[in-house]
């Protein structure tokens, strides 16, 4: 879908952003760009839609250089949500969501559909939001619009900027578990930028780490928790000892039960963490059971949230 062709971005007064970077972003996956500030991953973002320009080799989008796409026909096929959702405050919800609809010469009642189905889908009710103004909204609020907003013209592919880092915890957690909901429902190739490794780890289908411009790891959650490539990754994912010994008996203690989730496929109780990450390769939940009962549900997203707690605690590294 995505494709960085050796791609370099260097500025006007010398400094190199982004180094000879080749990566391919799947159709409709999930794909997180994450390192320390000053690493290059909201360069990376910003040239996918030429608001930053490629330097040195190319960015291509189903096969073909952004260079060739209009660049107003290239932006209005790419939704972007920033972190500053920057909503035109004297426009109603409705009209800050039209824009784009507007400007491909959308009917009408073809725009005010849409409005109400985005509004639904973000979980804000059209009959209450859609005539308020922005400053009438909390930034939860309004994150969830930005949202509406970048998905109004049907667009295959979406940008996001750190959409979350602005917010109070308990609102980001909460757009986090939303999102994850309403990225199955979509169906787009998302590419999402936080300096965030545990937003990373929640939300992307594949992780990119990145530092001084270049890729350090690219892979999903489990690989950079179980196969970190270096100390670099070790160190910002903040792993300290290794968890993956542990038996499940012990880790389904601690792990979020999940209600209303069955799998055919079981593991025993005195496999270990390793063992039941390998079945999650390949199966959404693994029962795990012991003295003839079920004792947990394991699914990838509560195994990577006891990872990552125990990363945060300073748990053992195998």
């Amino acid at each position: 879908m995505i494709t960085f062709r050796d791609v370099t971005k260097t500025y006007e007064d010398g400094t190199t952003a982004v180094r000879d970077f080749s990566l391919d972003i799947y159709k409709g996956e999930f794909f997180v760009l994450i390192g320390p500030s000053g690493c290059g991953k909201t360069t990376m973002l910003k040239m996918i839609n030429r608001l930053h320009t490629v330097s040195d080799g190319d960015i291509l989008i189903d096969g073909k250089s952004i260079n060739e796409h209009n660049i107003h026909e290239l932006r209005w096929n790419i939704g972007y949500v920033l972190q500053q959702i920057a909503l035109f405050p004297h426009m109603t919800i409705e009209e800050n969501i039209a824009i784009v609809p507007e400007l491909k010469a959308w009917k009408k009642e073809d725009i005010k559909k849409r409005v109400d189905e985005l509004l639904e889908l973000v979980g804000l009710d059209p009959s209450i939001y859609k005539n308020r103004k922005p400053s009438e909204l909390s930034g939860g609020q309004q994150q969830r619009v930005g949202v509406a907003r970048a998905l109004a013209a049907d667009p295959p592919i979406i940008l996001m900027d750190e959409p979350f880092s602005a917010l109070d915890p308990l609102s980001r957690e909460q757009l986090q578990q939303d999102f994850l909901k309403l990225k199955e429902k979509i169906q787009k190739t998302i590419v999402f930028v936080t300096h965030d490794m545990k937003e990373a780890l929640t939300l992307g289908d594949r992780i990119c780490l990145m530092k001084d411009g270049e890729m350090v790891q690219v892979g999903t959650a489990e690989e950079f928790l179980k196969h970190p490539k270096n100390d670099f990754v070790k160190s910002f994912i903040g792993r300290k000892q290794s968890v993956f010994h542990l038996m499940l008996e012990d880790v389904v203690q601690e792990l979020t039960w999940v209600e209303g989730v069955e799998s055919a496929v079981a593991i025993d109780g005195q496999s270990t963490l390793a063992d039941a990450l390998e079945l999650l390769q390949v199966h959404d939940a693994v029962t795990v059971t012991g003295a003839n009962r079920t004792i947990g549900v394991l699914t990838r997203q509560n195994v990577l949230q006891f990872l990552y707690k125990r990363n945060l605690e300073g748990g053992t590294v195998a």
